[in-house]
């Protein structure tokens, strides 16, 4: 596989010079950007990229090879060379409440055999994002592994843009279908944050709408806990998300955020499902903290067989993707140090791999292999793709 990247900082209204990633003939370009940015690039690409699997969205900060930006575009353009494939199927979402049937649509737009994994984007504001994975698995099994991300934008959960070789949409879902026996995929995904204060029961719940937690509003106790951070809300939030709990206390090993507060009936929209049986306890985190999951994630991401994409010793171009989707929490909390997470996941994949990815209202990957891919919020999760022929 050939990989190689093109980053425009603050590139305004300049014109985009495309000619080298279109003499470089990719199969698939993915472009993460600002709002402004990503909308005003999006005819070019379109028009120049035709013949490719066009798809990205907007974040709340970019990463690339680079680091991390903001304001930014960074376009990533793969080429396999051992007769791996690609289709790509785009759907609107027209409702929150349409997020599992989005996914069925997408699924059912795929074509099946010889499908081995699937990369999807979806808005990152009106959406249900455990539904929207619900109805993928209902159409491809637990056998395809999914991974992905929601848009941002910049923390302002207000309005998001998805991509895809159509054009730009504040509704869009796009999914990029990947095919062939040499592919070799692996995923990590870890958060870092640390639970604090006591359990309290889910009451009153539906879908990923939490109206009550020990039978007062739910609102009403979070904003107990978040003291003047509540005047920031939704947007202070996300530095404290919610762990999921079992019936019986047992860690479910998924975060979840806040999407939005209902002052009316004291309810709080998260970006997931919420166990209706459960428990959930607010969590905070470190930096150092932060940093050492991504490291985590990274490990865990990276190939177990030794097929990473390095052949006879350090290569002279990249040859794999690391695709990292971080939460636009974890930017929050790190701040200036952000860049920590990005060069500690570096450091783990080695010369191999190009980083590409964005911060993002949403985070998809199983939590271990063999599994379901769930919606997470607060983790970095990692893609590691690469191609390995037969021997």
């Amino acid at each position: 596989m050939r990989v190689t990247q093109l980053v425009v900082k603050k590139p305004g209204g300049q014109a985009l010079d495309l000619s080298a990633l279109v003499a470089f003939e990719p199969q698939v370009l993915l472009a993460f950007g600002a709002l402004t940015e990503l909308r005003a690039a999006a005819p070019a690409l379109v028009q120049a990229f035709h013949g490719a699997a066009l798809l990205g969205c907007s974040t709340a900060g970019e990463i690339s090879q680079q680091g991390v930006s903001d304001g930014s575009l960074v376009l990533t353009a793969l080429a396999f060379e051992h007769g791996c494939s690609v289709r790509t199927a785009s759907t609107v979402l027209e409702s929150m409440q349409d997020s599992r049937a989005a996914g069925e649509r997408l699924a059912r737009a795929l074509p099946l055999p010889g499908l081995r994994a699937v990369l999807v984007l979806g808005q990152g504001v009106q959406i249900n994002g455990s539904a929207l994975l619900a109805g993928l698995h209902a159409v491809l099994g637990t056998d395809v592994i999914v991974t992905g991300g929601l848009a941002g934008d910049g923390g302002a959960f207000a309005q998001t843009w998805v991509l895809d070789n159509a054009g730009v949409g504040t509704q869009g879902l796009v999914c990029l279908g990947l095919y062939g026996a040499a592919l070799r995929i692996s995923h990590g995904s870890f958060g870092g944050w640390e639970p604090f204060g006591p359990a309290r029961k889910v009451t009153h719940s539906q879908d990923n709408v939490l109206y009550a937690l020990d039978g007062e509003p739910a609102l009403t106790v979070y904003k107990r806990y978040l003291g003047e951070h509540a005047k920031g809300l939704p947007a202070s939030g996300l530095l404290f998300p919610f762990a999921m709990l079992g019936k019986d206390h047992n860690e479910l090993g998924l975060t979840r955020t806040i999407l939005g507060v209902n002052e009316a009936d004291g309810s709080l929209t998260l970006a997931g499902d919420v166990e209706p049986q459960g428990y959930v306890r607010l969590m905070h985190a470190s930096t150092d903290a932060l940093v050492a999951g991504a490291v985590v994630a990274a490990q865990a991401a990276r190939p177990k067989d030794g097929n990473d994409g390095l052949a006879g010793g350090t290569p002279p171009r990249h040859t794999a993707l690391a695709l990292l989707v971080s939460c636009v929490g974890r930017k929050l909390v790190m701040g200036g140090r952000v860049e920590e997470e990005v060069e500690a996941v570096a450091q783990v994949f080695g010369p191999a791999a190009l980083l590409a990815g964005f911060y993002s209202n949403g985070e998809m990957s199983p939590l271990v292999d063999g599994q379901p891919c769930k919606l997470h919020n607060q983790t970095m999760t990692i893609t590691y793709l690469t191609e390995a022929p037969a021997r």
